[in-house]
């Protein structure tokens, strides 16, 4: 197996009315190719914070982040852009769609922007659709469809560049129990088909029971990391 994400010593600090947070304190984790793993903390811990800048939506303070065998503290932010395009999916809690577009156009938008010829847009697009359960779906918009749906919208578009790395930013926070089960189903059954590799944010004990290795953080620091049998 692949490394995917490495963290050496990662550090991230926040201004915040006039004082310093230490958001990350010292992180070491990495992650291989195909893990469906958790970091579970509460508010503030860190979890999110670090997904964050494992994704390259934000840069460090003291430390390394490698993503993808690239050491994102030395990248441009053109570099960065292009790295989070071509390799990481992001599924957020709030879905995060186009309201003005159809599911269609959400799911295919980010391999437009890849520069992916129109007829490989399409048949990517129809076969994600497919696999999670919108094919009859594709030409509503988000308003017409539920939490749950908007949710399998948002894990489609993530899949369809074929990432290596799915970051999941507490992706059951907006569902009720029965929706967010089906979901994590969903995306176990995708991590194990296509090998993609999953890391969740979380204070969702159910997600956590789903995952195969979980992580704990508390002010900004690994508690426990645990891979289970």
């Amino acid at each position: 197996m692949n490394t995917v994400v490495k963290a050496e010593n990662v550090v991230k600090n926040y201004g915040l009315n006039g004082q310093t947070v230490r958001a990350l304190r010292g992180v070491n984790l990495e992650f291989m190719s195909g893990e469906f793993s958790a970091i579970a903390g509460p508010s503030g811990s860190g979890k999110s914070t670090f997904l964050h800048l494992a994704g390259c939506l934000d840069t460090l303070s003291g430390g390394s982040m490698i993503v993808g065998g690239e050491d994102t503290a030395s990248m441009s932010r053109n570099d960065l852009a292009l790295l989070r395009r071509h390799s990481i999916g992001f599924i957020f809690q709030a879905y995060n769609l186009i309201p003005v577009l159809s599911v269609e156009e959400n799911v295919s938008f980010p391999l437009t922007l890849m520069g992916i010829n129109k007829k490989e847009i399409k048949e990517r697009t129809a076969k994600v659709l497919n696999d999670v359960g919108l094919d009859d779906m594709a030409k509503r918009r988000p308003k017409e469809m539920s939490g749950g749906q908007q949710q399998r919208v948002a894990i489609a578009r993530a899949l369809v560049k074929k990432p290596a790395l799915i970051l999941a930013d507490e992706p059951t926070a907006n569902l009720d129990s029965k929706i967010g089960r089906e979901i994590l189903e969903l995306m176990l059954e995708l991590n194990q088909s296509e090998k993609t590799t999953f890391i969740f944010s979380t204070h969702d004990q159910m997600v956590m029971d789903y995952a195969r290795r979980l992580v704990h953080i508390r002010d900004g620091q690994i508690e426990s990391d645990e891979v289970k049998g």
